[in-house]
């Protein structure tokens, strides 16, 4: 069986402009399903993120998500528009945790484009530099990470 190639999944990299700004859709609601496999998976088992007894005890009151999970999900919801051309991901920096994910929060995420340069190396290609940041559902940030991708140029 054979698939047809969608020339719509991310962009190229003439099609970056500095600037601009892209809002990813749709959002994800966080389950308690999702951070308790994100956390068997990762094999991070700090009891704030999957006991509700010992989260109870601690400042928030509540089993806070685990904060790479609310990461992924935020790269993950870029791809379409950021790096579903991309040759790599180069580097992930400035990675901050703005507030806490509870179980039941939707998040949002959104891109923009910071800086942008040619390949020295390979003229077929350049660099992206870009931030995205995560919301709630009630508009309050709680990711904020800049990475640096790269992206094949149109045709070559």
């Amino acid at each position: 069986m054979e698939f047809e190639k969608r020339e719509t999944f991310g962009r190229y990299f003439e099609e970056f402009n500095v600037g601009d700004l892209y809002r990813h859709w749709p959002g994800k609601t966080i389950t308690e399903s999702d951070n308790n496999l994100f956390c068997l998976l990762t094999m991070n088992h700090h009891p704030l993120h999957l006991d509700a007894g010992y989260a109870e005890s601690q400042q928030l009151k509540r089993i806070v998500v685990v904060g790479t999970l609310i990461l992924s999900v935020a790269v993950g919801m870029s791809v379409a528009d950021i790096s579903g051309k991309a040759v790599a991901n180069l580097d992930y920096e400035s990675i901050a945790h703005d507030g806490p994910v509870f179980v039941g929060d939707t998040i949002y995420s959104e891109t923009e484009v910071l800086s942008k340069k040619e390949s020295r190396n390979k003229p077929d290609r350049g660099v992206v530099y870009v931030e995205t940041r995560t919301y709630n559902q009630d508009g309050v940030r709680v990711c904020t990470l800049r990475r640096h991708v790269l992206i094949p140029k149109r045709g070559k």
